[in-house]
């Protein structure tokens, strides 16, 4: 039988443990043909910090494993019983993901887009912020225009009592 990929409900915050204690059961208990692969998809992110940046990892999907496996009574309990899982996604009886979705997710963690690290928050437009780094720090704008691509966004500031565009960094701006 050809092993196929579920989705295993965690605990927020418990993906990593969840993989590392199925991956030491499953050497335990020489399981390696009926479950093949487990894998958390991670990016990592640029969150500043107290004017600092820092790349962290952030999860794809938290709270959420994924398993190659054969379902069967052995497999079901043993990753079932496993500490932080609460369950299959589909409950009783597990249901297998579709092709695209693990093409999709495969796609995530083979081809991560590692060239440059996200900003930890995403920006919208008519959101206001305030500008943390720079010739402009401390004032306050509203987003006119986000290029994800280029990691920059256009900011109207007012100056003088006019509204100016300023072209930044998103790391140079934060929520209000």
């Amino acid at each position: 039988m050809v092993n196929q990929w579920y989705v295993v409900h965690t605990y927020s915050g418990h993906e990593d443990k969840v993989k590392k204690n199925l991956e030491m059961a499953i050497t335990n208990l020489n399981m390696h043909d009926a479950i093949s692969q487990i894998l958390v998809p991670t990016e990592e992110v640029v969150e500043v910090k107290q004017n600092k940046k820092r790349i962290k990892r952030r999860k794809f999907y938290p709270g959420y494993v994924f398993v190659e496996m054969t379902v069967n009574n052995t497999t079901f309990w043993l990753i079932r019983n496993t500490v932080g899982v609460t369950g299959f996604l589909g409950g009783v009886k597990p249901v297998p993901m579709a092709q695209n979705e693990v093409e999709s997710l495969l796609d995530i963690v083979i081809n991560p887009d590692a060239s440059k690290p996200r900003p930890a928050v995403s920006f919208e437009k008519e959101e206001n912020v305030r500008i943390i780094e720079g010739p402009f720090k401390h004032f306050i704008g509203i987003v006119d225009e986000i290029n994800h691509e280029r990691g920059k966004l256009r900011v109207m500031v007012t100056i003088f009592g006019r509204p100016t565009p300023v072209e930044l960094d998103f790391l140079q701006v934060e929520k209000m």
